[in-house]
C-alpha cells in the first residue's frame, strides 16, 4: 500500500485541520501541533479523525481502521 507523507511549511494543512493549538508541557505554555491522525480514503474523503492521540496503542488502532 503506497503511503503519501505531507510536508506543510506554509501551514496550510495545519490550518485546514485546525491542529495548531496552545499546549502545556512541564508548566510551560507554547503553541504547537496537536498530535492527531486523519485517515483519508482514495476518493479524498476523511474517514477517521483522531485528536489528542496517545502514542500507546495508537498504531494498532489505526491499522485496524485501515484494514
Amino acid at each position: 500500500m503506497p503511503l503519501i507523507l505531507l510536508a506543510d511549511p506554509e501551514h496550510q494543512a495545519i490550518a485546514a485541520y485546525d491542529v495548531w493549538r496552545e499546549r502545556q508541557r512541564d508548566g510551560v505554555t507554547s503553541m504547537g501541533i496537536e498530535r492527531s491522525t486523519f485517515l483519508i480514503d482514495e476518493e479524498g474523503v476523511l474517514t477517521v479523525e483522531k485528536r489528542k492521540v496517545q502514542v500507546d496503542g495508537h498504531v494498532e488502532e489505526m491499522l485496524e481502521q485501515v484494514r
